[in-house]
């Protein structure tokens, strides 16, 4: 399968959401990635139901929402209403993983679970069947613009072999420190979709970055 790119909007221009689509809609990203922040699960807080509906009204590709903030169960059914294509929710935050799964799957969207740097990659192994993708966390969430942690190279090759090794088809995003100069070494190790914010959106040229991560 060709690599997907997915910017992530926690970089654009809020006041300019419009555009924003229409660039991201001409461009050769595969996805829109929305994160959602709730000061609780993590320190920042982002962006809210409104905005993932002003996005939807003008995007022509896939909103893929990660959710990291404390019961997400709580709003399921809300993200789906406000045009939500897939949905990833943390492993941490999650008290019956399982139980979670399958509401965003009952509500026709994927299904995504998402681990920070320090959770081992084992503890996926009874979730793996279930979803369709694990977003693999390559910085400490919160805020955009940070460094990769170099050690996660490795972790997104021992999650490859693990989804090879159950005979799965599950797909790996890796979240944080996405850059042109590192895509190829994370595809290498096993990626299959790459989040990228600040590097597409403070770049001179949005959508030409966004066309560099999608060749490399």
């Amino acid at each position: 399968m060709e690599h997907l790119i997915a910017p992530s909007i926690l970089s654009c221009d809020f006041a300019n959401i419009e555009s924003e689509c229409n660039m991201l809609n001409s461009s050769k990203c595969d996805w829109y990635h929305v994160d959602i922040m709730d000061g609780v699960f993590v320190p920042n807080i982002s962006i809210g139901l409104p905005i993932v509906e002003a996005f939807k009204r003008y995007a022509t590709k896939p909103l893929d929402v990660h959710l990291m903030m404390v019961n997400p169960d709580r709003y399921v059914k809300e993200f789906k209403a406000a045009g939500a294509d897939n949905l990833t929710v943390h492993y941490e935050a999650c008290t019956h993983l399982h139980r979670t799964v399958d509401a965003i799957k009952s509500e026709g969207m994927k299904a995504g679970v998402a681990i920070n740097p320090h959770v081992p990659i084992e503890n996926l192994s009874c979730i793996l069947p279930h979803v369709e993708l694990i977003c693999l966390m390559t910085i400490n969430p919160g805020f955009g613009g940070q460094k990769l942690i170099p050690e996660m190279i490795g972790k997104i090759s021992d999650l490859k072999q693990l989804i090879n090794k159950l005979g799965l088809n599950t797909k790996i995003e890796i979240d944080g420190g996405v850059t042109v100069d590192n895509a190829r070494t994370m595809l290498d190790a096993g990626a299959d979709i790459l989040v990228a914010g600040s590097a597409v959106f403070k770049s001179a040229n949005p959508m030409a970055t966004i066309q560099k991560l999608k060749s490399v």
